[in-house]
């Protein structure tokens, strides 16, 4: 579990990033989530967006990917959301 100041630390770094990923109309699926499990093992801080034709609700596909992807939401903006997990290697010092 991510203390505030820690999300706090996250949010700045994500702020640069680029987005990783983007769900469109297929919604989420299994290759979504490995997708984003991979992307979280390589760079710990994914940024990913939920374009319009998405069909599924943003606070319901940021549920979704936290609980299938094991990791935590650490920022949600309109569409855009950001998720961190530490990986094996533990990248990011926070």
């Amino acid at each position: 579990m991510l203390t505030n100041k820690q999300k706090k630390t996250l949010r700045a770094m994500a702020q640069s990033q680029r987005a990783i990923m983007q769900v469109g109309k297929d919604g989420l699926g299994s290759n979504s989530v490995k997708t984003l499990a991979d992307a979280l093992e390589a760079h710990e801080l994914v940024k990913i967006t939920l374009l319009k034709t998405c069909p599924i609700d943003v606070n319901e596909a940021a549920a979704y990917l936290c609980a299938q992807a094991n990791c935590e939401l650490v920022q949600k903006i309109g569409k855009t959301l950001v998720f961190y997990r530490r990986s094996k290697k533990a990248k990011l010092e926070i």
